[in-house]
């Protein structure tokens, strides 16, 4: 039988670390801060916001806070990131997605300093990231982040390992597939046009699911011993489900994440995380 892996759990050992690491940077003559830009009123938009907020206090982070309407401009948005930008107390700026249709997402990344986007979303953090630059500051997408950390904390060697990557999206597929590849597994990226995708994933010892199906990776397209680990957040029934057939895929894996309360906590845990490493980059 598998060992769950305990992102709430593993969320909270780091919340505690992160909180002595805020309070020395705090007594060292300020506070880590971090802006958070709300356009619009979508539910689940508010929902993350809110619980930002609060871990960020909660930590001893300096949190703002800023709503703005759906009518919003881009070029009103702008200006308010350069504000952002140029405000000392501001370590990390993150702009909620998604925004309204009538702004264009990329162009609002753009404008956030790339030593305060600790969304790590901005082209030269991505690049870096291409690239392997690990001599200068660099911020890393926060979810592929807590994967990494999810499995570094348990233990799971990577070097040499065949790692699949089920989902190509810039915000969870693309970066974790480059983080696995600086821990040199082998990695494979499927997706939507891929031929007999259950023949790809069935030889991952690292399985990693993030296209937003429920259930879409069933047991049967999988080998045992996997390590799974699901991105997916998906409502059926009132109940949140991952993108695996959790009570199939969990016979064969050694090691699995549940939904809710495996990756989704370590994603704004390693918000945090970049926004005290913003705070050390930036310094008083």
């Amino acid at each position: 039988m598998a060992r769950i892996i305990d992102g709430k759990g593993i969320a909270e050992d780091i919340h505690r670390e992160l909180k002595e690491e805020a309070a020395l940077l705090t007594q060292e003559g300020r506070a880590p801060g971090l802006a958070v830009v709300l356009v619009g009123n979508d539910p689940a938009s508010e929902t993350y916001v809110r619980s930002k907020e609060r871990t960020a206090r909660e930590l001893g982070i300096f949190s703002k806070v800023i709503k703005k309407d759906a009518g919003t401009s881009k070029e009103e948005l702008i200006e308010l990131i350069k504000e952002l930008n140029e405000d000392r107390r501001i370590d990390g700026i993150l702009v909620q997605l998604p925004l309204p249709s009538h702004i264009d997402e990329k162009e609002i990344i753009e404008a956030i300093d790339p030593g305060k986007d600790v969304d790590g979303f901005h082209p030269v953090n991505t690049g870096r990231l291409f690239n392997s630059q690990k001599d200068i500051p660099r911020f890393e997408p926060c979810t592929p982040m807590g994967i990494m950390e999810l499995l570094e904390r348990q233990g799971i060697e990577l070097e040499g390992k065949k790692a699949v990557v089920v989902g190509r999206s810039n915000i969870v597929g693309k970066p974790v597939a480059c983080l696995l590849l600086e821990k040199n597994a082998t990695v494979t990226i499927c997706h939507s046009r891929t031929r007999d995708l259950a023949k790809e994933t069935a030889t991952a010892d690292i399985l990693v699911v993030a296209v937003g199906r429920a259930g879409f990776i069933n047991g049967s397209m999988v080998k045992e011993g996997v390590v799974a680990i699901d991105v997916g957040i998906n409502r059926v029934d009132g109940k949140l489900v991952g993108d695996l057939d959790f009570p199939s895929v969990e016979k064969k894996s050694s090691y699995i994440t549940p939904v809710p309360g495996g990756v989704g906590p370590m994603t704004i845990a390693m918000l945090m995380k970049n926004t005290i490493k913003a705070r050390k980059y930036h310094g008083v």
